[in-house]
């Protein structure tokens, strides 16, 4: 065989090598395409979004970590405008709103991290404009993160960055407190002594909670056994570095999750393999959270680590288009 032919054949093999890597054949991929930031914050008042949740209008929820609020901002990027704001917490110092859940009447669900006895936990905040409420206590050292409702059971899952569980707790009648009880816990879920961040984003899909652990890079998944008990945590995809939270893409389990620091968006496929569909040139700017609305993405970006002078807190919002092999 001539020289030509044999390059001719390691070219192949390699190309084919590379797609193997990758995963699948992209052809059945969702695509994600037209990023565009509709809003943008201001980091200097504490305009920090953490965490989104869609109303029916397709009108954003976020959480301002840094300003302890709630926000509203529509599809057109009007807003903010304010929904509520938690008790200021000075002592110690550091408090951050988390995640964000929203209930079909309206009732939002919203984890504040303040490490004090009578603040630390979720927090409720009814449409009619009353004052927020505490209703699922977390120890001091808990760092509750991102929360999911589960309406038809009237249970709160919430995952604990610091602590490396997942709580549960029943959805309490009005003015009462009730303990967060751990519900899943394990390595799987716990931060690293490199990185004292773990279980982060959290979700209810397909008969599971997923949870995404920031430390370890990972997106996991804990079935429900026919109790509601935690089954064993399965790990789903590895090699997310910096993940954040996450959305889901379709009826599958293809997913969507922001990877904070490297400022990505990652298309994470159902065998576990992943790819990137958005980044900094498209506009993010340390993404926290992602939310799936028909063919819309939405994408928050806090910007916690971008540079004086360049910090761009803002939400993108993109087209998603699911594709058919």
């Amino acid at each position: 065989m001539s020289r030509r032919p044999r390059l001719a054949v390691v070219a192949v093999a390699t190309a084919a090598l590379t797609l193997l890597a990758a995963g699948p054949a992209s052809a059945g991929d969702p695509t994600v395409t037209q990023p565009r930031v509709v809003a943008h914050f201001d980091f200097g008042q504490g305009e920090t979004p953490e965490n989104i949740a869609l109303e029916p209008d397709g009108s954003a929820l976020l959480t301002f970590a840094f300003a302890h609020k709630v926000v509203r901002v529509g599809r057109d990027g009007s807003g903010p405008t304010e929904i509520a704001t938690l008790p200021t917490v000075t002592d110690p110092p550091g408090a951050l709103v988390t995640g964000l859940a929203r209930a079909h009447d309206g009732t939002l669900y919203v984890g504040y991290v303040t490490g004090t006895e009578e603040e630390n936990g979720v927090w409720r905040i009814r449409p009619d404009g009353s004052a927020p409420q505490r209703v699922v206590k977390v120890p001091v050292d808990g760092f509750p993160n991102g929360l999911a409702l589960d309406e038809r059971c009237g249970t709160l899952y919430v995952a604990d960055s610091a602590r490396g569980v997942v709580w549960t707790a029943p959805v309490p009648d009005e003015g009462d407190e009730v303990d967060a009880a751990v519900w899943a816990g394990g390595p799987a879920l716990r931060p690293t002594a490199a990185l004292p961040f773990g279980a982060n984003g959290l979700k209810l899909h397909h008969g599971a909670v997923w949870v995404s652990n920031t430390a370890l890079g990972t997106l996991l998944r804990i079935p429900f056994r026919k109790d509601h008990t935690a089954g064993a945590i399965e790990t789903r995809a590895t090699g997310l570095t910096g993940i954040d939270d996450f959305a889901f893409a379709g009826h599958g389990d293809t997913a969507l999750a922001a990877l904070n620091t490297p400022s990505k968006l990652e298309l994470v496929r159902q065998d576990g393999t992943h790819k990137t569909v958005l980044t900094g040139a498209d506009g993010l700017s340390n993404p926290t959270s992602v939310a799936v609305r028909a063919k819309t993405v939405y994408v928050p970006s806090a910007s916690y680590f971008a540079p004086a002078g360049k910090k761009d807190p803002n939400l993108l919002l993109a087209r998603v288009t699911r594709n058919k092999l």
